[in-house]
């Protein structure tokens, strides 16, 4: 089943507001003209409001980096799905490795938060992923796995066409380190398998599952070649906008 492929960039906590208006023009300039996949941006909350206005006329989605479960109410720090959609943005990233590590979110707020998401109308992505210890002694498919199945609770079978699935393995994060092209297939492919248990097969085949973890020009086009990489959630190469152009234009 064809699957349009999906590129995210991750921002994290980069950019000042007229270097993310200049990252966002440059992205909305490399998407003119395709058709044939989706370009994804998540600034930093502080400037998603001025970065929409920067790719209003581009294809490029506007997502943010996390969201609350709740439309308002008094949860310092946090972002109403509401307001974001507001401003633009309709899909979120859920899940990501430093918000699980960093800021001690559990699969059941990540869960809450997806749910949340879903319920307010955007389209979440969640991330799941093993540390470097849980490969060494061969629990990546029981922690993907759990972070799965636990951040999908009470997820519908309607509801989960709206949701993307980003593996990220967190060794690769940020470290230069890349999965091998075999390793992302093989998690990507008992992702899917997950799903198909999890809801059916039919409905598995038509998620994407995103690659994430030091993805850069060098490996793109091979990870993209292979069958269940739907795309790339892309960190570090993202903040470059020769770099990403490139990512985006994979072969």
């Amino acid at each position: 089943m064809a699957r349009t492929p999906l590129i995210a960039g991750n921002w994290k906590m980069y950019l000042s507001l007229a270097e993310s208006v200049a990252l966002g023009q440059a992205v909305a300039a490399s998407c003119a003209g395709l058709t044939d996949r989706e370009v994804m941006i998540a600034p930093t909350c502080a400037v998603l409001s001025t970065v929409a206005g920067a790719i209003a006329d581009s294809p490029v989605i506007l997502a943010a980096q996390n969201v609350a479960w709740e439309q308002e109410g008094a949860f310092t720090g946090e972002s109403s799905p509401v307001t974001l959609k507001d401003i633009g943005v309709s899909m979120a990233i859920l899940g990501h490795s430093e918000r699980r590590h960093v800021f001690y979110e559990t699969d059941e707020m990540v869960n809450q938060r997806l749910l949340g998401a879903l319920d307010f109308g955007l389209k979440p992505i969640l991330c799941v992923g093993e540390l470097l210890e849980d490969r060494e002694q061969g629990q990546t498919f029981e922690v993907v796995q759990k972070q799965l199945s636990k951040g999908l609770q009470g997820v519908t079978a309607k509801q989960l066409e709206q949701v993307v699935v980003a593996y990220e393995p967190v060794w690769a994060i940020g470290t230069g380190k890349t999965a091998s092209k075999e390793q992302a297939q093989e998690v990507h492919a008992f992702i899917r398998g997950k799903l198909a248990t999890l809801y059916e097969k039919k409905l598995a085949e038509k998620i994407r599952i995103l690659y994430g973890g030091s993805v850069k020009p060098e490996n793109v086009d091979s990870l993209m070649a292979q069958s269940d990489i739907d795309g790339a959630l892309v960190g570090g190469a993202a903040l470059n906008p020769d770099s990403f152009d490139r990512i985006i234009h994979f072969i």
